[in-house]
């Protein structure tokens, strides 16, 4: 007698796509939606920049999460005979050591580079560490350009047949 009920790897399997698609659409919508759109419509640029810095910071610790579950979630799916999640993890295992990266050494150094500057009275960009707050949010940008390539890379895999 056949059953109707989903085998458990499949509710699991779509529960992965489910959240690495929302995830990722967070970090396209952030990244290339709304850091545009705060720079766009404030005149000042350095509160515009405290703005996104804070929105990227939630976002970064938000890939942490989400990138750990999934990985857990990943291992799983392995353990359970789904093969093609072995690749999903080395993309997640990428993307979590962005995210570790960002939340953890860039946008500390960077907080602090700036609130140096606001204690002295005067914009990070006119601080004498204008050229290394530069260098790291190249750096940071280079970061995030690379974890969303690698989302939707993770995306394209997980809609494979």
């Amino acid at each position: 007698m056949q059953t109707l009920e989903t085998p458990k790897h499949l509710v699991a399997q779509r529960l992965f796509i489910v959240i690495a698609g929302l995830w990722v659409g967070s970090l396209l919508t952030v990244g290339y939606l709304v850091a545009p759109a705060i720079f766009s419509t404030m005149t000042d640029r350095q509160a515009a920049g405290m703005v996104a810095g804070s929105i990227f910071k939630l976002e970064a610790y938000l890939s942490l999460i989400v990138c750990i579950g999934l990985m857990v979630l990943a291992n799983l799916l392995v353990n359970r005979g789904l093969n093609q999640f072995k690749i999903i993890r080395w993309i997640l295992l990428a993307m979590l050591l962005c995210a570790i990266s960002a939340s953890f050494i860039l946008i500390p150094w960077m907080n602090t580079l700036r609130d140096d500057a606001l204690l002295q009275g005067i914009p990070v960009m006119l601080s004498p560490s204008a050229t290394l707050f530069g260098r790291l949010h190249g750096v940071s940008s280079i970061l995030f350009m690379l974890q969303s390539l690698l989302g939707i890379f993770l995306a394209w895999r997980l809609t494979k047949r």
